[in-house]
C-alpha cells in the first residue's frame, strides 16, 4: 500500500513540476546555477573514480584472458565494452545518486521544514516547478557530458595500467579499443544516462519536498533519496538493457 501511495505522490508532484513557468528568465538563472552545483561540482569525483576503475577493469580483464590462443588486443576491446556499456553510465550515475541526490533532498527538505516553500506558495509561486524543474533540466543536460568524460578517462586509465604493468602493449591496447567499435553503444549509454539523471533529480526532490518534522527528518529523507534512486536506477538499467540491446 505504501508503494502505491509513494508512486501516486511522486506523479502528482511531477504534474506540478511540468507546468508553464511564471518567469522564464528566473528559471534560466536557476538552470545555470544548478548546472554548476549539480554537474560541474561532480566533475572531480567523476574523474578520480573513472581513472582507477578503468585501470582495475583493464587489469582484471587481462588476468581473465590469459589463454595464449586469445589475441591480447581483446583486453582493450573487453575493457572498452565494459566501460561504455556499464561502468560510465550506470556506476557513475549511482555515484551521482549518492552525491547529488542527497544534496537535492537535503536542500529542498530544509526549505520545507523552515517553511520557505510555504512562503513561496503564499507569494503565488509554483514552488514545485521553481525548485525542481531547473534541477531536472540541468542534470539531464550536464550528466551526459560527465559520462562521456568518464568514458575517455576510464579508457585512458586502462591504457596507463596496461602499459605500466606490462600486461599488454600500448599498440595492442589501442587496437583493441578501436576493434569492432559500434557507435550505438555510446547512444545506448547516453540514453541510460538521461533516464538516470531524471530519476536521480525527481526521486530525490520527491523525498525533500514532502519532508516533515525536524532536521533529523531531513537527514532521513536524504538517506531515502539515495536508496530509492539507486534501486530505481538499477531497475531501469535492466529494463533499458532489455529494450535497447536485445
Amino acid at each position: 500500500m505504501y508503494a502505491f501511495n509513494y508512486i501516486g505522490r511522486y506523479f502528482i508532484l511531477l504534474s506540478h513540476v511540468f507546468v508553464r513557468p511564471e518567469k522564464r528568465s528566473i528559471y534560466w538563472k536557476q538552470i545555470i546555477r544548478e548546472i554548476d552545483v549539480l554537474g560541474l561540482d561532480s566533475l572531480g569525483i567523476t574523474l578520480i573514480i573513472s581513472i582507477f576503475v578503468g585501470a582495475v577493469i583493464t587489469i582484471q580483464t587481462a588476468s581473465n584472458i590469459d589463454n595464449p590462443l586469445y589475441p591480447t588486443y581483446l583486453v582493450g576491446y573487453a575493457s572498452r565494452e565494459s566501460i561504455i556499456l556499464e561502468f560510465s553510465p550506470t556506476i557513475v550515475s549511482l555515484i551521482l545518486a549518492g552525491k547529488v541526490g542527497s544534496r537535492i533532498a537535503s536542500e529542498i527538505g530544509t526549505m520545507r521544514i523552515t517553511e520557505q516553500i510555504d512562503a513561496l506558495e503564499m507569494m503565488g509561486v509554483n514552488s514545485a516547478g521553481y525548485l525542481i524543474l531547473p534541477k531536472i533540466i540541468a542534470s539531464v543536460f550536464i550528466n551526459p557530458f560527465l559520462v562521456i568524460i568518464s568514458m575517455f578517462i576510464s579508457i585512458w586509465g586502462g591504457w596507463v595500467a596496461s602499459v605500466a604493468t606490462g600486461l599488454i602493449t600500448s599498440t595492442n591496447y589501442i587496437y583493441g579499443i578501436q576493434f569492432g567499435f559500434r557507435p550505438f553503444t555510446v547512444t545506448y549509454a547516453l540514453i541510460k544516462t538521461i533516464v538516470f539523471a531524471f530519476i536521480i533529480t525527481t526521486v530525490s526532490s520527491n523525498e525533500g519536498y514532502y519532508t516533515k518534522g525536524s532536521s533529523l527528518d531531513v537527514g532521513r529523507a536524504s538517506t531515502r533519496a539515495v536508496v530509492y534512486s539507486s534501486i530505481v536506477i538499477l531497475l531501469f538499467n535492466l529494463i533499458l538493457t532489455q529494450l535497447l540491446l536485445i
